[in-house]
């Protein structure tokens, strides 16, 4: 049962990110993504490759329904997926894959949960800033675009984070 009540969480929550890149365009220094953090927190049972499968589709989808470059949430969102174990594995241990659980705000905390999500949001900025960019932009800029959206984007994804990496969620 909590398999399908995260995949309808992550379908809804992929319909808010929607909105978001659609009407919350409040300044070009700050890109609003919650899907770091969605792709964050897909079940550990979940082999790496499926996860950058999904996650590869999240990104094609808010793409192709959204305002901006097609294929550029895509390209920013599969490196997340790829370093998601990684990222876990340095921030909860190793020991949550050898209990094949999954990371929730109670039994790993807000330090440890935020810093995770912290790094999932920077590798996916940097990723998204640098190919969107492409070398026109000056680097104070992009600079102040990666900081500004890394401080706006951790907070509109502890929202998310909380309905996905919740007890009750899983």
């Amino acid at each position: 049962m909590r398999n399908k009540t995260f995949w309808i969480a992550y379908l809804l929550l992929l319909v808010a990110q929607l909105i978001i890149s659609n009407f919350f365009r409040v300044t070009p220094y700050i890109m609003l993504s919650i899907l770091p953090v969605m792709v964050l927190c897909i079940s550990t049972r979940i082999s790496t490759f499926w996860t950058m499968l999904i996650a590869f589709a999240t990104g094609i989808t808010v793409d192709l329904l959204s305002e901006g470059v097609l294929g550029l949430n895509a390209l920013a969102l599969v490196p997340v997926a790829f370093l998601r174990n990684t990222i876990i594995q340095l921030i909860f241990g190793k020991e949550i894959f050898a209990r094949k659980e999954d990371f929730t705000l109670r039994s790993s905390g807000f330090a440890q949960v935020g810093l995770a999500l912290l790094l999932a949001q920077a590798l996916f900025l940097a990723v998204y800033i640098w190919a969107d960019g492409a070398g026109m932009r000056p680097m104070m800029f992009n600079l102040y675009r990666f900081l500004a959206s890394l401080g706006a984007g951790f907070l509109v994804s502890l929202i998310a984070l909380n309905v996905l990496a919740s007890e009750s969620g899983k």
